[in-house]
């Protein structure tokens, strides 16, 4: 029989509020986080005479530990310094804009605007998809197989007739100015081909196509982008050159001037680099004496401008 003062019921209580003193260390250690990491330690205390203090100290000293920031970098200086590389021939003109669809830099080398050419009729079929947009309606078989053969052939004859759906000059300038394209002047005269546009204009153009935040529904940009994936082999050069192994997805324009017998080749479109970065892409250029000079220069550009947005690192 065991006293009612006995030492075992006393013991026993006695351990049972051993785990009370841990529970309460770790409401100290826990009350002692804060939102941004930092923790204070209010009490040290021992348990069986083992402390309880080092994975806190441990925890503390991770995080003091300060995160890493990556410096800004100038896309804009950087594609300068890449575009002073290309081989410009004596007399001609060069201009490049290129987009980061991942990260949203863009960058712009060379000012002033150029002529077109077939470039154009990308241009010619997102007012086409807006204008029927508007009047809450989808293209007539007409319309589709003119543009199929506009933009996967170039063909001519087919841009006529949709420059003429749309409004010719004052309807594609209607167009671009809810695109947001501020320094594209459509051709006078019927003379669609002399659109004057910049490069940087001609990247919103692509934002509207290969882009969210536009003024075309997702129907209309997928049916844009489609026939761009789709154009004639022989036509499948220019900004395709800084892709990778990806699908690209462009437009090319050129054309003799009569006045000089100096071309203007031109291409834009989006294209996916060999580390699988996607980017939208347009050169212009102007005054090569020869169309073939014309595609090597706008070639280097494009290949130029993509590697200006490669990790610097």
């Amino acid at each position: 029989m065991e006293s009612s003062t006995g030492g075992p019921d006393r013991r026993r209580r006695r351990a049972r509020r051993r785990p009370l003193l841990s529970a309460a260390l770790v409401a100290v250690v826990i009350g002692g986080v804060t939102a941004g990491g930092t923790v204070y330690v209010k009490a040290r205390a021992h348990d069986g005479g083992r402390t309880v203090s080092s994975r806190v100290q441990a925890v503390q000293k991770e995080a003091s530990v300060e995160p890493v920031t990556r410096p800004a970098v100038d896309r804009t200086a950087l594609l300068g310094t890449a575009m002073k590389a290309v081989d410009v021939p004596s007399g001609a003109a060069v201009s490049a804009a290129v987009l980061d669809l991942d990260s949203g830099e863009s960058a712009v080398y060379g000012q002033g605007a150029f002529d077109t050419a077939s470039i154009v009729k990308a241009d010619i079929l997102a007012a086409l998809l807006l204008r029927a947009q508007d009047e809450g309606r989808h293209l007539t078989a007409t319309e589709k197989a003119y543009a199929v053969k506009m933009i996967e052939s170039s063909d001519n004859a087919s841009a006529t007739a949709l420059w003429n759906t749309v409004g010719g000059a004052e309807g594609l300038d209607a167009a671009n100015a809810r695109f947001g394209l501020t320094g594209t002047s459509a051709g006078a005269n019927g003379l669609w081909g002399l659109t004057r546009t910049t490069a940087k204009d001609q990247l919103t153009l692509l934002r509207q196509v290969f882009g969210t935040d536009s003024k075309l529904t997702s129907a209309s940009r997928a049916y844009l982008r489609e026939l761009m994936e789709s154009v004639d082999a022989g036509q499948r050069w220019g900004v395709s050159a800084a892709a990778g192994s990806g699908v690209t997805a462009l437009k090319n324009g050129w054309l003799p001037r009569s006045t000089t017998g100096l071309w203007v080749v031109n291409s834009i479109g989006r294209v996916e680099a060999a580390d699988g970065s996607v980017y939208l892409v347009a050169v212009l250029s102007r005054g090569t004496a020869t169309q073939a000079a014309g595609i090597s220069l706008v070639e280097s550009a494009a290949r130029a401008a993509v590697g200006a947005f490669a990790d610097p690192a």
